[in-house]
């Protein structure tokens, strides 16, 4: 931003002065991002028996849902043992986990004072089309770690659970690689889901278009499954399915986004054209009311 914009023009603001700006949009989201910590920090009996070991319980909400409604798809997680290896991995996990689902529960608030801050360096008609942004990104955000969460955890835990190469092996993980395995499941999957709103910034400064998506859409494809590889962890076929499917819807809705942005251009270049044609067909009859003027004279 260099400086202020608005139709009535604002004073400009030095390279410091953004700095400032931006110093106390920093401390504020970090202040919510360290409250909701504490409150997380806080509630650890919580967190960890229904968030870190939910998807580990057969009485996990996602397990009944699908042997209640869809007795078909019934699963359920293997035993699985989970043991610490190091005296201060309990307390190093709690950390962990709890500023982890403080940056979830405060993304809204931290996106609000990142819009905040850029906000000052739009025009009005920027500020309109882009309204209702905070509240579209928070949506996409939580909708991506709900996703993770309720679905991608769960599978990815019963496969490797269940997994077994002999029944001579049990199935034991640590509960740093339990915590790692969950935020990877989830947080990336927050981020991912903001495809549509990425898209539309792109489309909007003129980086891609929707003709551009349909030629390259089977290279997306491509960059989907290897970007659902790199997500999970695991990357075995079952969890990189669960995450490449909705990442191609979201391509999908992004193309639609894409495609409406394209349209809008067009109509505004028509316009623009349309004008430009009328004030040249005004400027070439003024110019001959003057010749004639002038001849007649």
């Amino acid at each position: 931003m260099a400086k202020q914009k608005s139709e009535s023009g604002a004073n400009e603001m030095s390279f410091f002065e953004h700095l400032e700006a931006l110093r106390w949009h920093i401390i504020r989201s970090l202040i919510a991002v360290l409250a909701v910590s504490v409150g997380v920090f806080l509630a650890k009996d919580f967190v960890f028996q229904q968030v870190i070991l939910g998807p580990c319980s057969p009485d996990f909400v996602t397990y009944r849902f699908f042997c209640e409604y869809l007795p078909s798809y019934c699963f359920y997680p293997g035993e699985l043992h989970i043991i610490t290896t190091d005296i201060q991995e309990q307390f190093m996990n709690h950390v962990q986990v709890s500023m982890s689902l403080g940056l979830i529960v405060a993304f809204p608030y931290v996106f609000y004072e990142f819009w905040r801050f850029i906000k000052p360096g739009l025009y009005k008609n920027e500020i309109k089309a882009a309204r209702g942004m905070v509240f579209i990104c928070s949506i996409l955000f939580l909708s991506g770690v709900l996703f993770g969460f309720f679905i991608i955890a769960p599978i990815a835990i019963t496969f490797l659970s269940t997994y077994s190469v002999s029944d001579q092996v049990a199935s034991t993980t640590t509960l740093e690689a339990l915590v790692n395995s969950m935020t990877m499941f989830t947080l990336p999957m927050g981020l991912v889901f903001e495809m549509p709103v990425v898209m539309y910034f792109l489309a909007k400064i003129g980086l891609i278009s929707y003709d551009f998506l349909i030629q390259y859409r089977r290279h997306a494809i491509v960059v989907i499954a290897v970007l659902a590889a790199v997500i999970t962890p695991t990357a075995d076929a079952v969890t990189m399915s669960m995450v490449g499917i909705p990442l191609y819807i979201l391509f999908e809705a992004s193309m639609i986004v894409v495609k409406r942005i394209d349209k809008e251009k067009k109509l505004k270049e028509a316009k623009e054209e349309a004008e430009s044609v009328a004030e040249a067909i005004a400027y070439q009859e003024r110019k001959k009311t003057e010749e004639k003027k002038d001849n007649e004279s």
